[in-house]
């Protein structure tokens, strides 16, 4: 039987999502630190541990079949990938930052100067588009000290909490590209892979729906049971259940994590008592 093959990353802050998501799509794989390829127990995946700079290249080859990778990685190699599913992990941004103190009013300020990137096919597309002609130094790693050392007037780094950036007295300006990671898949992969891809795809969808919202429960008093179910948004329509108390029911439904406590207000408003929230494993729709 064929075995779908994905490339994850072998070390570093795309690992442990990734196989996370693997484990909650109830996959079992072995944690890969000290080996380069492992095998799935109960599902025809083979997964390879790669260095995260080559994942791109190994899938658009056909080495791989499908890779988890972070956006801004594809942008910078160019490699012809399908995008088959974003994963919500690994969220971060490829911006411009500058010293503070600096006078910076717009991308244009930094004509003639001098960035330091990691990423300097991504700069470079960047600053054409805005119409910026400025000298890129690549670095390999420890960019955000480059212009403390005179190596550079800005830099164009990935940023996430911004920690990075205040401790070495700089300021984020521009954002040039805003990243997280991805699913992504090999133009050559065969029909019957396609096919276990699917499959795979299916339960990611469950699990990170499942992620993204809460099932609720609440006692609602009948005289404003229409106003409360006209607050939830629900899939469909939420249950409704009598309760042993007379003039009172339960409402069962779904909601958005991030429209959660927004919704929450405006049930406890409309009279909502006994509220309680439940995670959710899976979410089939």
């Amino acid at each position: 039987m064929e075995r779908l093959k994905i490339a994850i990353q072998k070390s570093g802050r795309l690992l442990e999502d990734s196989l996370g998501l693997l484990h909650d799509c109830s996959i079992k794989v072995d944690n890969g630190r000290d080996q380069l390829r492992a095998q799935a127990k109960n599902f025809p995946l083979d997964v390879l541990y790669l260095r995260n700079s080559d994942i791109p290249q190994y899938v658009q080859d056909g080495v791989a079949d499908v890779g988890i990778v972070g956006e801004n990685l594809l942008v910078e190699t160019g490699c012809q990938l399908d995008k088959i599913l974003s994963l919500g992990f690994a969220k971060c941004r490829l911006s411009v930052a500058v010293p503070k103190g600096q006078s910076f009013t717009g991308i244009g300020d930094l004509l003639g100067k001098k960035i330091a990137t990691s990423y300097p096919n991504t700069l470079r597309q960047y600053l054409k588009k805005n119409a910026v002609e400025a000298e890129i130094h690549v670095i390999s790693g420890s960019v955000e000290i480059a212009p403390a050392i005179g190596l550079a007037d800005a830099i164009c780094d990935l940023v996430s909490s911004g920690n990075t950036l205040f401790q070495n007295n700089l300021v984020e300006k521009e954002v040039v590209l805003r990243s997280e990671a991805v699913l992504v898949a090999s133009p050559q992969i065969s029909t019957t892979k396609k096919n276990i891809l699917d499959q795979l795809v299916f339960r990611m969808e469950s699990v990170l729906k499942a992620q993204n919202n809460k099932y609720i429960l609440l006692n609602a008093p009948n005289d404003q049971l229409e106003e409360i179910i006209a607050i939830l948004p629900g899939m469909k329509s939420p249950t409704v259940l009598p309760l042993a108390m007379s003039g009172w029911s339960s409402v069962h439904t779904v909601i958005q994590e991030d429209k959660f406590w927004e919704i929450i207000h405006e049930l406890k408003a409309k009279g909502a008592q006994g509220i309680l929230v439940v995670p959710i494993q899976k979410m089939i729709i």
